[in-house]
């Protein structure tokens, strides 16, 4: 990489992390690195803020490491801390799998910068952390200039986009209206004001929806609590971890596939997990059927059996729960547009539930609830309104109506939209013909360099990082996934600079 570039990174969380870990370790030059964050929660992000302890990471570990090629550094860091604390948290008692809470990965995630920027400035790069928001940008000929809300303007060689994800949207405009919260994050500021006698209803039924009900049942809430949603599909329950490396369903195989056959189609894909199935004595069909039957089986129904099948021998979900975050987002750019569609409308949500479970303990304390008839799961949910009095009036589609004190937004948010905040920075680079709107959600760019991408034409100085990137890749915002994003990204900055610097070379020798 040449010397004296610069390279500006807006958003602090934990993409960045990975980013900078990467670059950290890479053999390049110094140069001059500037990340942009304005809120508090620098390196965290929203999802791993200073919270409660009884929300838990939702993968192991081994899932969790932020740098490449060593799925031991976050193992490592756990057993550094558990030495200081004297205390190993988030060892679930059903699979005996260990799941962190979230504002200890946080704290990981933290320190894991911390080193990685000391390595940097001790190499002789120049560190800045700009805690102020990026407004706009703009792309000039050899750079990209960003402009912040403060009016400053700085310039770039390169900017790495990653804006992270977007807060739950108001589904039924009940924001400003007395007893509903918008946001559950923090939930130990936002719900420590709910009675715990209240009856609480909870727009979801995802992870987001499930951190609320542990949230509530931790602080001793006795109140009914609801959980509402269109569908009433719960996450799926993680299985007990075994090692399944994958040999058929890899990016490699997947790339001389769509090269022999000049793409990939979904049979194409079929037989190829079918294969991976085969070589693990798994059932595909079986994988198969309860994704096709999640909408006919009752929520309490699923949640009870995939419990009892925490240590179940087949290891067809492991299967599909290592292969989407390791090789979808290869897959992805490969199918045609119309299978791309028809994935997205009937299968997204239910490949999520099953590829983002909850841990089992988890979901022995929903199962727990429901038994103790605390907790009830409604689906078909059609409108929430204020009531006369006070609280709320709710009605599903099947027409049982009831009432509750307080409601609770837990709505996933959507992969695919762009956070509100970081909506301005990226309707100018769309109006300044930088970028482009991927018709799926995020914006365009290349698969190989998560360079952004407008009229097929990757754009050597910008990259995307993580949920901007939905729509163009698939499975964007776990770990593995920015940390393998994180890599390309990297690599194609240090070749973009090295090409340009021995252009420039040639041309001060031939002068």
């Amino acid at each position: 990489m040449s010397r004296g570039i610069s390279i500006g990174v807006v958003g602090g969380g934990a993409a960045a992390v990975c980013l900078i870990d990467a670059l950290a370790r890479s053999a390049s030059e110094p140069g001059r690195l500037t990340v942009f964050e304005p809120s508090p929660h620098l390196w965290r992000g929203r999802a791993y803020q200073v919270d409660s302890e009884i929300l838990r990471v939702n993968s192991t570990p081994d899932d969790m490491s932020v740098r490449a090629g060593d799925s031991g550094h976050f193992t490592r860091w756990l057993e550094a801390r558990d030495r200081i604390t004297g205390i190993a948290q988030g060892v679930d008692r059903l699979s005996g799998a260990r799941f962190p809470p979230r504002t200890v990965y946080g704290e990981y995630l933290e320190q894991t910068a911390h080193e990685a920027l000391r390595g940097l400035r001790r190499d002789g790069w120049r560190v800045d952390i700009i805690g102020g928001a990026v407004t706009a940008a703009d792309r000039m000929p050899g750079q990209v200039l960003l402009h912040t809300r403060r009016g400053r303007t700085r310039a770039f060689d390169y900017v790495v986009l990653n804006v992270g994800g977007d807060g739950p949207k108001d589904m039924y405009g009940l924001t400003g209206t007395p007893g509903f919260i918008a946001d559950p994050y923090p939930v130990a500021g936002k719900l420590q004001d709910i009675d715990v006698h209240d009856e609480v209803a909870v727009i979801g039924s995802g992870l987001t929806a499930v951190d609320v009900v542990l949230a509530l049942a931790a602080e001793g809430h006795r109140g009914r609590i609801s959980l509402l949603s269109r569908r009433g599909v719960l996450p799926g329950v993680r299985q007990r971890p075994a090692s399944l490396p994958l040999r058929h369903l890899v990016p490699q195989r997947v790339a001389e596939l769509a090269l022999n056959r000049g793409g990939v189609s979904i049979e194409d894909l079929a037989a190829v997990l079918r294969a991976e199935f085969r070589d693990a004595g798994a059932d595909l069909d079986t994988v198969v059927h309860d994704m096709l039957r999640v909408d006919l089986e009752e929520p309490v129904d699923r949640l009870r059996r995939q419990i009892d099948e925490v240590d179940s021998p087949n290891m067809g979900l492991r299967i599909l729960q290592r292969a989407v975050p390791e090789t979808g987002p290869d897959i992805w750019p490969l199918l045609r547009e119309e299978q791309k569609v028809q994935l997205l409308r009937a299968h997204y949500r239910t490949i999520m539930s099953l590829c983002c479970p909850m841990p089992p303990s988890s979901a022995s304390v929903l199962l727990d609830l429901v038994r103790s008839d605390q907790l009830e799961i409604f689906s078909g949910l059609q409108d929430i309104t204020p009531a006369a009095d006070a609280g709320f009036d709710i009605v599903t589609a099947d027409g049982t109506q009831f009432h509750a004190d307080r409601v609770v937004n837990a709505v996933n948010a959507s992969e695919g939209r762009i956070p509100r905040d970081a909506q301005p920075l990226v309707t100018s680079l769309i109006h300044t013909r930088a970028a482009s709107r991927h018709p799926h959600g995020g914006v365009q760019l290349a698969r190989a360099t998560s360079r952004l991408t407008r009229n097929g034409c990757p754009d050597p100085r910008l990259y995307g990082l993580g949920n901007i990137a939905a729509g163009a890749l698939f499975f964007t915002f776990g770990i593995p996934s920015l940390v393998d994003r994180s890599q390309d990204i990297v690599a194609a900055i240090r070749e973009h600079a090295e090409t340009v610097g021995h252009a420039r070379g040639d041309a001060e020798s031939a002068a």
